[in-house]
């Protein structure tokens, strides 16, 4: 007929939850409904995340009452656990009202599940050791008329219950006349069980004994059921003379309502509607009492449970100023996860900080999360912030900075060009093949343009002409330089004796090289635009905090082509122009070539490794400063000394002066 723990074990475990206490010791009594207890306890424990810090058991099977046997005590005062849960029956409501002289409430907080039918006369002296504690008790509606019988009630009335006669003894040192008196004087008339403690009167809110009510109404409710059924088996029931296990079937089905409003069932399924109100109980000084209600339990059946508390109305135990902690390890907080600590239950563990990517928006999490590819993780860890879109643009200090110098190159090789142009009769300019020149000093300006492509947001347009247009600039403008070279080769060749260098020389053969070398060029980009062209992409890993729009190559291989047959023909330019170098002192222009080619060289053998070694704009402005540093190499070392002989050395811009003596040397 008891009511089953399972609903207060989950109650319990829904009120270490409320206030967050995750470690927690446990006093059972050491026999089959601690045990049970233990294990739905333990269970609800599991699913709920709180630990067990410290369990003891004890004994029910002899009487504590030497100082080793609270050796317990010192355990459970040693935990680092500031809450112990006590299920209480009449065994352990002793032992703890014996340890109160171990001082067992210093700064520990007690959920208890004393009865107090339980406890007994001796209530009064547990409420006294423990003050603060939690105890959940179970709701009892009081029986109709019990008090009543209670207050009234006298061995006179009943004289064949002996019990009564031994408790009026007892109590009241007395007997009735006509009952077992003994030695003692005849009671009173007003003698009552109302002038006992209040415990007494309080048996009409009993568990146990509505228990005994309830069993009483159950087994009369069978039996009428057997009678109404009638049959051979039960026709001696008046005699009470029948076969017991009869009344079986009928006990089992048999349900009621009692006058209280209760459902009363012997079905093991039966769904139990159980409330328990949860008490603060309180000593203050001169032995004053208070029991405060401060929250309630109500079972629902297969819908679990609700628990309400009122946490303004608890007064905590002395030496809590405010709400207890009881926690193996410090919450983690946000931007923080858990690692569980080796050897230890699961809540005690240690706090690290989220990794670079990740964060945490809740105490106590498990794991971090990372941040979308948009976003990134602030310095606290616990939110995402969006991440800006950056390029290498105009207004960047250091897209600035390259833009200008292309710009002022750009102006330069065009002043240069109107040189050559305006002073197109003169020796110098057509000692050096003037068409060659115009082309390269063409090539060598859009070089210095094309690299303005490579700043600015990026698009389809922009990604596919950067790469294309700085391949075959760049190829003109070294085939140039490789024809130039020939040139020199070939018109220092015609002073030998024979006619085919000299037809050769005149005839413009030379200048071929420049489309036939670009032709090639431009057929490698079109199978590179044709498998896998430049496109726009999105790098949101080089830098944490931005997204980088920047232009993939594509086909790499193709890409890798393309510097290569660049690489081919610039090592070719440069070793023609340095077998050439010691030519005699008029066609000494080879001796130019060759340090132009060298330093175009040196550039770009620079540029690989630098250009893989860095993410993001910084790749871009590489690129752009190797074009432009390039670029001024072939303007810088080709063009600067004629423009010297031009402007500075004129006695030498003449055919004369160029048969006589070298150019570039002072008189």
């Amino acid at each position: 007929m008891a009511t089953s723990h399972t609903c207060l074990a989950s109650g319990m475990v829904s009120l270490l939850v409320h206030f967050e206490w995750t470690w927690v010791s446990i006093l059972v009594p050491d026999d089959a409904k601690g045990e049970q207890f233990l294990w739905d306890l333990r269970r609800e424990m599991a699913v709920k995340g709180v630990c067990m810090a410290l369990m003891e058991k004890l004994p029910v099977t002899k009487e504590m009452n030497k100082p080793e046997d609270w050796i317990f005590i010192l355990r459970i005062l040693d935990s680092s656990a500031n809450v112990v849960i006590v299920y209480g029956d009449r065994s352990t409501s002793t032992a703890l009202f014996f340890a109160g002289g171990y001082h067992l409430t210093r700064h520990k907080l007690w959920i208890t599940t004393s009865q107090r039918e339980e406890i007994g006369l001796s209530l009064n002296l547990f409420l006294n050791t423990f003050h603060g504690s939690l105890v959940f008790i179970h709701q009892s509606s009081e029986i109709p008329g019990l008090k009543h019988f209670l207050r009234t009630v006298n061995p006179s009335k009943y004289p064949e219950d002996i019990f009564l006669s031994k408790l009026w003894a007892n109590h009241f040192n007395c007997c009735f006349a006509g009952t077992f008196c003994g030695e003692n004087p005849e009671c009173p008339p007003n003698a009552s069980l109302a002038s006992l403690p209040k415990p007494f009167m309080d048996m009409a809110r009993m568990k146990s004994i509505q228990y005994l009510y309830n069993s009483v109404h159950l087994v009369a409710r069978a039996l009428h059921e057997m009678i109404v059924m009638g049959g051979e088996e039960t026709g001696s029931l008046r005699d009470a003379r029948f076969p017991v296990w009869l009344l079986h079937p009928f006990l089992k089905h048999t349900q009621l309502e009692n006058s209280v409003g209760e459902r009363v069932s012997l079905d093991e399924n039966r769904l139990e509607m159980s409330r328990y109100d949860i008490l603060n109980y309180l000593n203050f000084p001169e032995g004053f009492e208070l029991h405060v209600k401060v929250g309630e339990l109500v079972s629902q059946g297969l819908h679990g449970h609700s628990l309400t508390i009122w946490k303004k109305l608890i007064e905590w135990p002395i030496g809590f100023e405010e709400t207890p902690h009881s926690v193996c390890s410090k919450s983690c907080g946000l931007g923080f996860m858990k690692i569980p600590q080796e050897g230890q239950p699961s809540c005690c563990f240690h706090c690290i900080l989220c990794p670079e990517r990740g964060i945490t928006n809740e105490t106590d999490s498990d794991q971090c999360k990372e941040c979308p590819q948009s976003e990134y993780p602030n310095m606290e860890r616990n939110r995402c912030l969006p991440k800006t879109v950056t390029f290498l643009a105009y207004q960047d200090p250091l897209g600035m900075a390259l833009a200008c110098t292309a710009l002022c190159f750009s102006v330069i090789t065009a002043m240069v060009l109107w040189v050559f142009v305006k002073y197109r009769d003169s020796a110098m300019v057509k000692a050096n093949n003037r068409t060659l020149s115009y082309v390269l000093l063409l090539s060598l300006l859009f070089c210095f343009l094309c690299s303005l492509l490579f700043i600015g947001r990026p698009n389809t347009v922009t990604c596919v002409l950067s790469n294309i247009s700085f391949a075959v600039i760049f190829t003109v403008a070294v085939s140039t330089v490789l024809a130039k070279t020939i040139t020199v080769i070939l018109a220092f060749m015609i002073l030998r004796p024979g006619r085919i260098m000299r037809q050769l020389l005149v005839s413009g053969v030379v200048n071929s090289v420049v489309p036939i070398c670009s032709l090639i060029q431009l057929i490698i980009c079109g199978i590179w635009l044709g498998t896998s062209p430049p496109f726009i992409d999105i790098d949101s890993s080089s830098e944490p905090r931005s997204i980088i729009v920047e232009c993939n190559k594509g086909s790499v291989s193709a890409f890798y082509c393309v510097l290569g047959y660049l690489g081919f023909l610039a090592l070719g330019a440069f070793s023609l122009a340095y077998l050439a170098r010691n030519l005699p002192d008029t066609f000494n222009e080879a001796k130019f070539l060759t340090f132009s080619m060298l330093v175009f060289c040196s550039v770009w053998v620079t540029f690989l490794p630098v250009y893989h070694s860095t993410q993001g704009n910084v790749m871009v402005a590489v690129e752009i400063f190797s074009i432009l540093a390039s670029s001024v190499g072939l303007l810088g070392c080709i063009f600067a000394p004629k423009c010297y002989a031009i402007f500075l050395r004129p006695d030498g811009n003449t055919s004369k002066g160029l048969k006589g003596k070298a150019y570039f040397r002072r008189k």
